[in-house]
């Protein structure tokens, strides 16, 4: 019985999926300029805003915007299961938890996609790969949870951890529905702006942006809440996933010298330190240490 093992990682694609680290850097100050909004509320808009720039740009194109929408059930179960649930999650996770702890445990995930992806048709995990990633997550833990408080309820370190194996389940079982395209992506943003306003009906008092506010939600809605998951779906697949996994713990690093430019937040002496084991991760898990034997 022969293994059918899957193509080799697309570079092109790599490097456009490696792009989502930068968009998602700039999630954090974007939230903070667009207001107090409600988080579904804020995520309804900003999805909303994913789907009709996406929509827009098919039209452009000349492309129909309901051939993407036309997939299997179980494709609309991962696609919406992973952007709308995250957020969900996430967002339970931070109302029942110490903010910080809440963070660093949903910040598990791109560590669980270095070790998920041994799991895939043809891939193998080596030690490497498991020494970067713990180094990645142990430069991640001084960013995310540098002041971590006691308390928390089990709710929120239950829906923070699940947020950590909902999000890199999604990644790593997206490389297995490579012939989706991607632009079925736009129809999991309208679904899951869908959710995310009945939610917001449901649970939360309206709240909308006000002046500079609408500039956040805008940014959110073409950035870091829009295009961000379109380049990860063709990075995660077609690209390197285990290498996107590690370049994922430099987005806490960009996230907060983004932070601090904006005023934000401010320098600390563990933010070189960071750096340094974020970055000696990324080289140690992607070969790149390697000692090379003399011919």
């Amino acid at each position: 019985m022969t293994t059918t093992s899957l193509p080799s990682p697309n570079v092109r694609a790599t490097a456009i999926g490696a792009t989502t680290v930068l968009n998602w850097a700039l999630l954090a100050a974007l939230t903070q300029l667009s207001g107090p909004v409600p988080p579904f509320l804020l995520t309804a808009l900003a999805f909303s805003i994913a789907f009709l720039c996406f929509a827009a740009w098919l039209l452009l194109r000349g492309e129909s915007l309901i051939a993407p929408l036309r997939q299997t059930p179980a494709v609309w179960a991962l696609g919406v299961g992973g952007l709308f649930g995250y957020h969900a999650l996430y967002f339970v996770a931070q109302q029942n938890a110490p903010p910080a702890n809440a963070g660093l445990i949903s910040y598990l995930w791109p560590l669980l996609i270095v070790l998920f992806v041994a799991l895939l048709p043809g891939e193998r995990l080596k030690a490497v790969h498991v020494i970067g990633a713990l180094l990645g997550f142990a430069g991640a833990a001084l960013l995310v949870g540098g002041d971590v408080d006691a308390g928390g309820s089990l709710l929120g370190y239950g829906a923070a951890l699940a947020c950590a194996f909902l999000w890199s389940g999604y990644s790593v079982l997206s490389r297995l529905t490579r012939g989706v395209p991607t632009a079925a992506v736009g129809g999991f943003c309208l679904v899951t702006a869908l959710l995310a306003a009945l939610c917001h009906l449901l649970f939360e008092p309206t709240r909308w942006p006000e002046g500079l506010g609408w500039l956040g939600v805008i940014g959110l809605g073409l950035g870091p809440v829009g295009s961000a998951f379109f380049t990860w779906d063709l990075g995660v697949k077609h690209g390197d996933l285990r290498l996107l996994g590690l370049l994922a713990y430099f987005t806490p690093l960009l996230s907060t010298l983004v932070l601090i430019a904006t005023g934000y937040a401010t320098a600390t002496p563990l933010l070189a330190l960071a750096a340094g084991l974020i970055t000696l991760g990324m080289l140690v898990g992607s070969g790149r240490l390697k000692h090379e034997k003399p011919s």
